[in-house]
């Protein structure tokens, strides 16, 4: 993925917060969104532009999706 996308992902400063959060540990998208005033929704939207960049992917548990941060991705910012 091209640096520029990264850079696009990050510049809106929610989907940075969410990349903040999850750097900190993986969690499913309602804990993502506590302290948040965003929809579901919308955080699905911000999640999807952080997997294209291929700053986050998603692992299945059970019937939730948790939420990585991609550790080797930081390294190229």
């Amino acid at each position: 993925m091209p640096e520029n996308d990264i850079f696009k992902a990050l510049a809106d400063p929610t989907r940075r917060s969410i990349f903040e959060k999850l750097a900190a540990g993986s969690m499913h998208a309602s804990a993502l969104r506590e302290g948040m005033e965003i929809s579901q929704s919308a955080m699905s939207q911000h999640l999807a532009v952080l997997r294209n960049a291929g700053l986050v992917s998603e692992q299945r548990q059970g019937l939730s999706l948790i939420h990585i941060s991609e550790p080797t991705r930081p390294e190229r910012i």
